[in-house]
Formats: C-alpha cells, structure tokens, sequence
C-alpha cells in the first residue's frame, strides 16, 4: 500500500488514471493515419472499416453492468485501462489489415469501458458540489497527459527516428505498468451506494438522454468533419493540425479546471445554453469560412466549448437515485455512440454534395441542444428533472 494515507484517496486514483488513459491513447491516435498507410498500405475503405470497428465497443457500453455482477467497478476500470495498454502496446506488430482490425478492437474495448466505468465513479465518489469542478481538473489532467504523448512522439519519432512498433511498445508498456502500480498503490474504496446490476431507462432520465444522443452528434461533426474541412478546403498540413490540436490541448490544460468550477457557481441549464447559443454560431461560421485563419481560430474555439458539456453529467448526478449511476453511465455511452456510427456515414454523403450543409446541419443539432436546455431546472434534484416541475412547487 501506498505509505501516504492522505494520497489514497479515491479522487486522487481517478485523477491518476485520467493521465495514464490519454498518454497511451493519445500515442494510438496521433500515429494511427501514418501507421496504416505507411505500413498496412490501408485505403479508405480499410480505414473506414477499422474506424465503425472502434465505435462498436462504444455502441456496446451498456454491457458494462453485466460485468459488475462479477467484479468491483474500481477493479474494471483499472483491467480496462491494462487492456487498452495492451492494445497499445501490441499495435506495431501487427501491420496488416485483419491485425489492425483485432488491435483497435482490443484496445477500443478497454478504452470504452474504462471511460464508461471512470464517468460511473466519478459520479458516485465525488461530491455533487464539487463534480463539475473536479470534471476539470481531469480534463486538465488529461490535457496534460495528451500534450507529453505529442511531444514525446515528436522528440522520439522526429528526432531520434524510433519506429512505429518502438513507440507503440513503449507507451503501450509504460502506460501497464503505471496501472499495475495504481492497483497496487490504493486500497479497494468501499461503495457508498450498491448499484443496480440490471440495464435501467428511466422515463424521468428522457432529457438526459437526449442531450447526451445531440451532445454525440454534435463531437462526431468536430471530429470528422472539421478536421477534414481543414485539410480539404484550406490545405493544412499535417504539422498545421498537429499544431492545432496542442493548442487545443494547451487551452484545456488551463482552462478546464476553471469551467468546471464556473458550471458549479451559474448553473447547467445557463452553461449549456451558452455553449449551444456559441455552437450555431460557430457551425454556420463554419459553411461560410473562406479564410484559413478564421477556420483555425473555429477549431479551437469549438473544441474548448467541449469542457462545457460537463453540465450533462453534472445535471444527471443531481437528478439520478445513487443506485442508477454505474447502469445509467453505460446506457449514456452507448446513446452517445448510436450518433458515432450513423452520423458520419450520412453527413459523409451530404459532404459530398455541399460540404457547407454538413455544418448547417451541426447547428440544427445545437438548435435541438438549446431548446432541451431550457428544460434543466434552476436546482436540478430527485422529483425535479424538468423546469416546470420546479415551478409547479
């Protein structure tokens, strides 16, 4: 055991793995395009293949409550997290097609059910005063996490010419081994309430639900179509959108922490009212850019409103019985990820006939995003899920 009592905490072991996920994620992610082209000679039909692939286990997540029938939450989500490093770590020596497919699945499994079970914890564990804030302070954490992932590829990679199966190896094991040393650092936390171990949709959980289908929506056009607008339209190069992205990174390292304290002071219903007010503005600025720079300063600014979706799971702690949570996470993920595999293949098509409508659409899904805010009472509680119910009291 850890010989600092006071460091074994659970909210020191959450902050603790929301820095080794994204340090060996953020290695698959950032080498994947290269790594499959350069060596697996993938097409975009290959690519498009092993990306539906990836989304499966996210589609999936509902299964997580199966699992808590025979294993503790904190034990999963620290097996998840190994399973990821595994994935990562066994990537480079697999450089053809059916191998990457059987990697990404290894490691999309382990991702998705550690980010399913993280969220679960962190709603159960952590204080409703103080969530949004500590929702922050892991963002930050992970920024942080991602930002030592790029710079480490750079200097590794760029510098000193290590190869794929090297890196992937590298963090891939760095990333077990900090894992194993977590299980072993803290103590088993006892549950404060036992969870439902059986699939739960509450009628009375309708308005997150659908904020969380609309929130999934709205990161599958940042993910997969703002970045190809970048490429496509205004021919950014591969150091441009790195760039891009550690700004982004950068941002939310110091940022995050501090909108997460401010959702806590003013409220979801205002936070997300913002954030969806500042999305159509951005989407439709998005159809109509003709300027590199402009649709630079878009990306980052769209990605930075991502920290406000914190008010999402906020407002669903203040609502949900203690007993839904780790079932109810599960269900959210996989709500979250229907919009993952359906978006892209739709709008791809729109894509293909006027790339501007894709982005008019992004801001018809922020219009349905606004208009359900408005429906997040003032103080969000069990009996209070929706405003007007508050105001019948």
């Amino acid at each position: 055991m850890f010989p600092l009592k006071n460091i074994n905490k659970p909210e020191n072991l959450l902050l603790a793995m929301a820095f080794v996920m994204p340090l060996v994620f953020s290695v698959w992610m950032v080498l994947l395009n290269n790594f499959v082209i350069e060596k697996a000679q993938f097409t975009g039909t290959e690519i498009g293949i092993l990306q539906s692939l990836r989304e499966i286990p996210g589609f999936l997540a509902f299964t997580t409550i199966y699992l808590l029938i025979f294993i503790k939450e904190q034990k999963l989500a620290l097996i998840a997290l190994a399973i990821t490093a595994i994935g990562v770590a066994i990537t480079g020596y697999f450089p053809s097609v059916f191998g990457l497919y059987i990697t990404t699945i290894i490691m999309s499994v382990g991702f998705h059910y550690f980010e399913t079970v993280n969220q679960s914890l962190t709603l159960q564990w952590i204080d409703k005063n103080n969530t949004a804030h500590f929702m922050g302070r892991m963002l930050s954490v992970k920024s942080a996490a991602s930002l030592l992932a790029f710079s480490s590829i750079w200097l590794l990679m760029g510098q000193f010419s290590w190869s794929y199966q090297a890196t992937y190896t590298l963090f891939g094991i760095l990333a077990l081994v900090l894992t194993l040393l977590l299980a072993l650092a803290f103590k088993q936390f006892p549950v404060k309430v036992e969870q439902e171990k059986k699939l739960i949709l509450r009628k009375r959980y309708w308005l997150f639900y659908a904020l969380t289908f609309f929130s999934g929506a709205r990161r599958q056009i940042f993910v997969v179509f703002a970045g190809f607008l970048m490429v496509e339209k205004f021919n950014y190069s591969v150091a441009d959108i790195t760039a891009l992205f550690l700004i982004n990174y950068v941002f939310n390292w110091l940022f995050a922490a501090k909108i997460g304290k401010l959702i806590g002071i003013i409220g979801e219903r205002r936070v997300l009212r913002f954030e969806y007010i500042g999305l159509i503005m951005i989407f439709v600025a998005y159809g109509l850019v003709e300027s590199a720079n402009i649709a630079a300063i878009l990306y980052v600014i769209d990605h930075l409103f991502f920290a406000l979706a914190i008010a999402i799971k906020t407002y669903f702690q203040k609502i949900a019985k203690p007993e839904d949570i780790a079932s109810s996470a599960g269900v959210s993920f996989s709500i979250n990820h229907i919009a993952a595999v359906v978006i892209p293949a739709l709008l791809g098509m729109v894509w293909i006939s006027n790339s501007s409508w894709v982005f008019y659409i992004g801001a018809a899904f922020a219009c349905c995003s606004l208009v359900l805010a408005q429906l997040i009472p003032n103080n969000p509680q069990q009996g209070t899920e929706l405003r007007f119910q508050e105001q019948k009291l």
